[in-house]
């Protein structure tokens, strides 16, 4: 069986075809899926998702989880609405999607690709996923993301940080909320220049996988640009635990400040070692030595407890902002769950929430005509301030929150301040700089 190509918006382009005899899974074939993959055909709809249920990002995937179980409740009909009621897009009424009642699915991605394609795969084919979501590992959601384009369903991105995701791994059938390296470093660049100057010696460890590897350079980049020296940057395995073995090097590197590239269990349990050690107490080159961690989240903070105070990072969203549209998702989900949801929580609830109304809008669930609807839209409402789904990679440009671990929390929740609003301007980047090519939507059939 030969697959044509074609367009985003699913046309037939004259000529172009793939391989002849090229096999493709059932779950690809035209004949059973009206013209797109898992085409409804009964009074419901379902969204698969895909969160770290085990492994070092659990904490994360499990606020995910709750998130997206309250935005099924909330496209339903149930609970207030939250941001339904907040978004500047009004085609949401409570009757779900396309007037089908929604359902969902789950996996557990463990924090490994291979783990993470095969939930998904499972979701696709057996449960009948028109989309899927979910994440917390950038390597996750570029190996899911990849699996989306192929079995030609939509991918909605969870949590996930590296540029390589709407970079060089961009798909036309993905889309990302969350933002991205990039991103963070252009952010906390002038704040910690105008706090720790710019004569600094940088130490760097970094998960060893896309996520580490581009935030590392998008820090060092953008410090060094400033006058900062990158004296040494060392890997660390995803798995660790236990850092104090990469640790002990920094005190003999000459560096004066440690700039964290982990995340999750993984940025706990350094940072928590690197106070052990003694680092923050210190005085290196006749200047205090400081931390730094690219991306935080709430979660984080609460693992890491008292060790996070005055330590800088930028992080997606944070649930202590007064606009309206943030006030309606956290008393939407404190009601719930009794606490305040995370970055984490927040973009998948908002994702769930964008890929409803582009269906509303484009008038079906066909992949291509929902790309279409989400390609260059423009939105405001829900909690990030006016926010644009750029069509050249798929990526969303907002304002970005730098934030410092409070020096005296009121409650186990209040362990950040918003230190900076940074401008979406200065976070903008041209859509070639990371390479890749967006290529054609897929509707799978």
């Amino acid at each position: 069986m030969s697959k044509s190509t074609l367009t985003r918006r699913g046309v037939l382009k004259s000529g172009a075809v793939a391989g002849a005899g090229l096999a493709l899974p059932t779950y690809l074939a035209a004949g059973s899926h009206a013209g797109y993959t898992n085409a409804p055909t009964g009074s419901t709809v379902t969204l698969g998702f895909n969160v770290p249920q085990t492994g070092p990002y659990a904490d994360e995937g499990a606020d995910e989880l709750r998130a997206f179980q309250l935005a099924v409740e909330h496209l339903n009909g149930g609970g207030d609405g939250g941001m339904i009621n907040t978004f500047s897009s009004k085609t949401l009424d409570g009757t779900g999607i396309l007037g089908k009642k929604v359902e969902f699915v789950t996996g557990d991605t463990q924090t490994k690709s291979d783990a993470a394609r095969a939930s998904a795969r499972s979701m696709i084919e057996k449960d009948g996923a028109v989309m899927i979501s979910g994440g917390s590992s950038s390597g996750v959601a570029v190996a899911v993301q990849a699996l989306c384009q192929e079995a030609g369903v939509i991918f909605m991105a969870g949590l996930t940080h590296s540029n390589d995701t709407t970079g060089k791994d961009k798909k036309a059938n993905g889309f990302r909320h969350f933002f991205n390296s990039y991103m963070s470093g252009a952010a906390l660049a002038p704040i910690l220049a105008n706090n720790y100057g710019t004569d600094r010696k940088a130490y760097h460890l970094t998960a060893d996988y896309n996520w580490g590897y581009t935030t590392e350079e998008a820090v060092r980049t953008s410090t060094e640009a400033m006058g900062w020296e990158t004296v040494a940057a060392v890997k660390t395995p995803l798995t660790q635990t236990d850092f104090s073995s990469y640790i002990a090097p920094v005190l003999q590197s000459g560096a004066d400040v440690l700039v964290l590239n982990h995340y999750g269990g993984n940025m706990v349990n350094s940072l928590t070692n690197a106070v052990q050690f003694g680092l923050r107490d210190k005085l290196v080159n006749n200047k205090n030595f400081e931390i730094v961690v690219p991306l935080y989240s709430r979660l984080m903070a609460k693992g890491a407890g008292a060790n996070v105070k005055g330590i800088y990072g930028s992080t997606n969203w944070h649930w202590s902002l007064q606009d309206e549209g943030s006030k309606a998702f956290v008393r939407s989900f404190g009601e719930k769950y009794g606490f305040p949801p995370s970055q984490a929580a927040h973009t998948c609830y908002v994702q769930t929430l964008l890929y409803a109304d582009a269906c509303n809008r484009a008038g079906t669930f066909n992949p291509c005509g929902v790309a279409e609807a989400l390609e260059g839209f423009e939105f405001d409402g829900m909690g990030n301030g006016k926010t644009l789904y750029r069509a050249e990679d798929h990526q969303c440009f907002k304002d970005v929150l730098v934030v410092r671990g409070k020096e005296n929390p009121t409650s186990e929740f209040d362990l950040l301040e918003i230190v900076e609003v940074t401008p979406v301007d200065q976070v903008t980047y041209d859509a070639s700089i990371f390479g890749g090519e967006l290529g054609s939507c897929n509707p799978g059939a």
